[in-house]
């Protein structure tokens, strides 16, 4: 089952994005505030049609991955085709902005290891959206993979009108350039409770 991330505090305490050269958080903030806009009725909209490739969106085609004889897909199937971002390898990501590709090194290595994974639906409405992040050159890792409730991306989105900057963003979701000291934790427990002071970020209202 997908967990959804709802806030600040859950988007820090899952580690997606952490900590550089990683590049999940930027992508994500590129999303939230140039790729999508909320309507009147509070739907996410594309502003451009993934289906045509632009800034590296390609399809993603959520097929069966098998374990240990157990076989399941990443994301739950709704019905709606599911596309990709966030390979930076590709030359049509050299469209987004540059701090997402800034710590690129073009190597195999965790600056090119994010990616996010949006659901459509007619009209260019956005149903869902995903993150995620390789396990290996091939599969995703279905453990640190989340869903991105509507509420926190509005929060995202509300940097830009709240003259909030990248950096602060950045900050807020606990982006470091330097690497935990135990760098073997890399499955996070979602049931911890991120033990910030309470403020806006952490009591924003959950929108799915």
């Amino acid at each position: 089952m997908v967990r959804t991330l709802n806030n600040m505090a859950e988007l820090r305490a899952s580690r997606f994005g952490c900590p550089s050269p990683r590049h999940g958080l930027k992508l994500l903030f590129w999303f939230a505030n140039d790729y999508i806009f909320f309507d009147n009725d509070n739907q996410m909209v594309a502003k451009y049609n993934p289906n045509k490739g632009g800034f590296g969106f390609r399809h993603f085609y959520n097929r069966l991955e098998c374990d240990n004889n157990v076989c399941k897909k990443l994301l739950p199937d709704d019905g709606y085709p599911f596309y990709e971002v966030g390979n930076l390898h590709l030359t049509a990501s050299d469209s987004m902005p540059e701090y997402v590709s800034e710590d690129y090194t073009g190597h195999i290595n965790n600056s090119n290891m994010d990616r996010l994974i949006i659901s459509m639906r007619p009209g260019r409405k956005v149903d869902k959206v995903y993150v995620t992040q390789h396990e290996d050159l091939r599969s995703f890792d279905p453990v640190n993979t989340y869903r991105l409730s509507r509420g926190l991306l509005m929060i995202i989105c509300s940097h830009s009108s709240a003259d909030m900057s990248l950096e602060d963003f950045l900050e807020q979701a606990g982006y470091s350039t330097h690497a935990p000291r135990d760098s073997r934790d890399t499955r996070i427990d979602m049931e911890t409770e991120y033990r910030a002071e309470p403020g806006f970020w952490e009591s924003y209202c959950t929108i799915l």
